[in-house]
C-alpha cells in the first residue's frame, strides 16, 4: 500500500491529509501561528504526525513563508522548507512547486517563486482533473482563493500573491481570523450608521459565533482580547467595535450587527467571485466548487449566482469520515492526491526521475 501525507504550512495553521493508495483517510488543521517562531511549528508537527501515521513520501507546501517571523518570502521558503526536511525526515520529502511540479528541498533555492504561496494551485488542479471546468473557491480562516478552472487547467491571471491581489483571485476574507475593521466600514446599529473603530476588537469568529453558524474546531486561535469562546463574550467584543458595551442593548441587537457583518463578507466573497467571472472565460454551467472552513459561505455565492455548488470533498476519492476535514484542508488533501497520481506514474523510476530532476 502506497501513502503518501500531504502538508500545507500556513502562517496560522499546519495542515495535513494521509492518502492511502489515493484515497484520503484522514485530515487534520492545528493551530500553528507562526508569529510565535518555528518551535511552535515543531510542536504542531509532532501533534500531527502522531494522527497522520508513517508515510512512505511526505509532500509539501506553504503560504506561512509570508509571516513576518521572516524578514522576505525567500527566507521564508528556505526556513519552512528546512524545518519540514526536519521533522518528517527520514521519509522522503518533496516539496510542491506549483507550476513546476514536485521538486527536491536541496531545490527549494531555485523555485522559490514557484513554491512561495502555491498550495491554491494543487487544489485548483485537482478540481480540473475531476470535472473539467469550475469556479474553485476556497475560504479559509483568513482568505478566499477565487480560481478558475478551464478544461482541465488552471486558468487564473495571476500566480504569486501579488499578482493574484491584484486580479481578484486572491481576497483577504476569511471565516474565522479577518478583522472586523477589514470587512466593513461602517455598520447599522440603532438606527444610525456607525463607523467602526479600527481597531482589532473583534473578528469574524465572534461574528459566525453569535449566528452559530461557526462550524466545529474552525477556529483554533485566541480571541482578540484574549477572553473565552462564548456567544457572550462574542457579543462584547463586536459591541467594542460601535464604541459600546455589551450591556448598551440586547442579544437580539449584537445578533443584528453580526448578521450584517456576514453579509459583508458574503458580499464581499460574491463580488470576488463575479469580477473573476467577468473574464468570460468559463462556462455559463460551470460550477462553483466549494472548499474550506468557509464552504457554507462559498455555496451561499453559488446560489446568489445562479450556479450549482460542488463540495470539494466531492471531486477527490475520499472515505466518508474525512469527507469534511479533507475539504477544510483542501490543499493539503489534494497534494496528498497529485503525488499518488506521481508516484504512480514514476513508479520504477530513479529517485533523481521522481523527484523531477
Amino acid at each position: 500500500m502506497a501513502v503518501v501525507v500531504g502538508w500545507d504550512i500556513g502562517g496560522a495553521h499546519l495542515k495535513a491529509a494521509r492518502a492511502e493508495n489515493g484515497c484520503i483517510v484522514d485530515a487534520v488543521q492545528i493551530a500553528s501561528p507562526l508569529r510565535l517562531g518555528l518551535e511552535r511549528l515543531a510542536q504542531s508537527f509532532a501533534e500531527a504526525k502522531a494522527r497522520m501515521g508513517t508515510a512512505d513520501r511526505h509532500v509539501v507546501t506553504m503560504t506561512g513563508e509570508l509571516a513576518d517571523t521572516f524578514a522576505s518570502r525567500a527566507e521564508g521558503v528556505l526556513s519552512l522548507t528546512e524545518a519540514a526536511l526536519r521533522e518528517l525526515s527520514p521519509a522522503r520529502v518533496t516539496i510542491y512547486a506549483g507550476r513546476a511540479g514536485f521538486v527536491a528541498p536541496a531545490d527549494a533555492g531555485r523555485h522559490i517563486a514557484d513554491i512561495a504561496s502555491a498550495n491554491w494551485f494543487a487544489s485548483a488542479s485537482v478540481v480540473g482533473k475531476a470535472i473539467g471546468s469550475a469556479l474553485f473557491m476556497d475560504m479559509g480562516s483568513t482568505t478566499t482563493d477565487i480560481v478558475p478552472v478551464l478544461d482541465g487547467a488552471v486558468a487564473g491571471r495571476g500566480y504569486t500573491d501579488a499578482e493574484r491581489l491584484a486580479h481578484g483571485e486572491l481576497i483577504y476574507t476569511g471565516l474565522v481570523r479577518s478583522f472586523l475593521m477589514a470587512t466593513a466600514d461602517r455598520a447599522p446599529f440603532a438606527g444610525c450608521w456607525t463607523g467602526l473603530i479600527r481597531e482589532n476588537f473583534a473578528t469574524m469568529a465572534d461574528v459566525h459565533r453569535i449566528l452559530g453558524l461557526l462550524p466545529e474546531g474552525a477556529d483554533q486561535m485566541t480571541t482578540a482580547d484574549g477572553r473565552p469562546k462564548t456567544v457572550a463574550a462574542s457579543q462584547a467584543r463586536i459591541a467594542r467595535m460601535v464604541g459600546r458595551d455589551v450591556d448598551d442593548a440586547d442579544a437580539p441587537a449584537w445578533a443584528a450587527l453580526a448578521q450584517w457583518l456576514a453579509e459583508a463578507q458574503i458580499r464581499a466573497a460574491t463580488d470576488g467571485a463575479m469580477l473573476v467571472l467577468s473574464q468570460g472565460t468559463l462556462p455559463a454551467g460551470a460550477p462553483i466548487v466549494a472548499a474550506g472552513v468557509g464552504a457554507a459561505v462559498v455555496r451561499e455565492v453559488a446560489r446568489r449566482l445562479g450556479r450549482d455548488s460542488v463540495d470539494f470533498g466531492s471531486v477527490l476519492d475520499v472515505a466518508p469520515r474525512a469527507r469534511p476535514a479533507a475539504s477544510d484542508s483542501a490543499p493539503a488533501a489534494a497534494l496528498a492526491v497529485l503525488a499518488s497520481l506521481t508516484e504512480d506514474r514514476h513508479a520504477g523510476a530513479s529517485p533523481e526521475q521522481r523527484e523531477g530532476r
